[in-house]
């Protein structure tokens, strides 16, 4: 039977590219989203993939849904906390809200998903989890103290719970992405991005799939003697 794996903002961008590459390897693939329906009814038309509608900065929202999952599709053995947000802003002009709700989204979201899918894993003696940080939250952004310091919260989070995690066989994991080449960066203005670009040894922008590559090689029986780890790819932009 195949493994369920639970992917957070899978339904577009880098999370789209997970689903779809976790699908490809045999899993059997949920995703979930915040708002945009259109888009998700897209997604599930064109892959099969079956996307459910929720906040996952909402602890019983996650509790609630995570227990739905489970019922109509079966236990999740792998789970990648991809959804995020930006709220960008300089500190003296950010306000609570743009604060508040980038922390929720992107760090406690870590937290609720996890603690509602664990106690399961512990239980089965089997766990891939595998956390979507950002070069951002390693190097620090002008501009993005509240999604810097949840990317970084992020990889803190990875290493601790993998060890708690190790001896009942849960692999807990990071991934921190580069400048990525999905429709949110394709916006910068022209200019913009010739500067980004500039700034990677590489000489481009990555792809989501390239993202993607390395969560289904994490989530494999292949990486089980890897955890607390955080595999950066951003073609040489920030060597951690």
């Amino acid at each position: 039977m195949s493994r369920i794996a639970l992917v957070t903002g899978g339904t577009r961008g880098i999370g789209e590219a997970i689903s779809l590459a976790l699908k490809d390897a045999g899993y059997n693939v949920i995703a979930t989203y915040a708002g945009n329906d259109d888009a998700a009814k897209k997604f599930t038309d064109q892959t099969g993939i079956k996307a459910y509608k929720f906040d996952v900065g909402d602890y019983e929202a996650c509790q609630v849904t995570v227990a739905q999952i489970e019922g109509d599709a079966g236990p999740v053995e792998v789970l990648i906390n991809n959804a995020g947000i930006t709220r960008d802003g300089t500190m003296h002009k950010m306000n609570y809200e743009q604060w508040h709700d980038v922390i929720q989204t992107n760090l406690t979201s870590c937290f609720n998903m996890c603690h509602a899918v664990l106690n399961g894993m512990r239980e089965r003696n089997f766990g891939r989890i595998v956390n979507i940080g950002s070069i951002n939250g390693q190097a620090g952004q002008y501009g993005q103290v509240n999604y810097a310091a949840a990317k970084s919260g992020i990889h803190g989070f990875t290493k601790a719970l993998a060890q708690e995690g190790a001896g009942k066989g849960i692999t807990v994991n990071a991934i921190a992405p580069g400048y990525i080449a999905t429709e949110m960066v394709r916006a910068v203005p022209e200019n913009v991005l010739e500067k980004i670009v500039a700034r990677i040894p590489v000489g481009r922008l990555g792809e989501a799939s390239e993202i993607a590559r390395g969560v289904e090689f994490l989530v494999s029986d292949n990486a089980g003697f890897i955890t607390g780890s955080t595999l950066s790819i951003n073609g040489g932009q920030h060597m951690y």
